[in-house]
């Protein structure tokens, strides 16, 4: 196990939780997008921000979306699909989580979520009592990629950045941990990221 590697700190969607497509669908765009500039567009949108931060309720957050955007959705089917977007756990992630606290490790999340999925994350996918911190953007109040978010998520775990193993799908996400002092990658999927934790802890 590396030296100076006291935490492992997860996203969830595209890390350990499977996503269904994207948050927007293509069809419901007046000008139908490849999947990397639909995607980076959710990244930026100010409604989802707020959303992820706990600024808005589900129906303030969907009309938001669907104006900020131009979709051709109505609300109640925008927060149907957004409800059952993440899909469920990669075969094998709560064994995972259970070998690195095994092995001395501190287990965190930092994922930018909201009040429609955290419920279904921590019942339905069982994640309830697999990580010894949580922080969910929309409870703390603060979201990826801002560096000062995970300067505070360190500062309540009581350890320096330089400590902190971080693991995103998200390029920008990466950028702003590391930022903050982390160590941090890129892994989608959970063999990406049980590849990188072999190299990095020794898993």
């Amino acid at each position: 196990m590396s030296g100076n590697i006291e935490v492992v700190l997860f996203d969830l969607g595209g890390v350990l939780i499977e996503l269904q497509g994207q948050p927007v669908k293509n069809e419901w765009l007046r000008h139908p997008e490849d999947h990397e500039r639909n995607w980076a567009r959710w990244l930026r949108s100010p409604a989802a921000q707020a959303f992820e931060r706990g600024e808005s309720g589900p129906d303030a957050f969907a009309e938001a979306v669907i104006a900020e955007m131009d979709l051709t959705v109505d609300a109640d089917t925008f927060i149907e699909h957004f409800t059952w977007w993440p899909k469920g756990l990669f075969p094998g992630t709560l064994a995972l989580l259970e070998q690195l606290r095994q092995i001395d490790l501190t287990v965190a999340l930092f994922s930018n979520i909201n009040q429609l999925h955290w419920p279904r994350v921590m019942d339905e996918m069982r994640l309830d009592g697999k990580f010894d911190h949580y922080f969910a953007s929309h409870l703390i109040g603060k979201a990826k990629p801002c560096a000062d978010a995970f300067r505070y998520v360190a500062g309540q775990m009581q350890v320096a950045p330089g400590s902190v193993l971080f693991l995103d799908d998200n390029q920008v996400n990466v950028d702003g941990a590391l930022a903050a002092g982390m160590q941090a990658f890129v892994v989608k999927g959970i063999e990406q990221t049980c590849a990188l934790l072999s190299e990095k802890v020794a898993l």
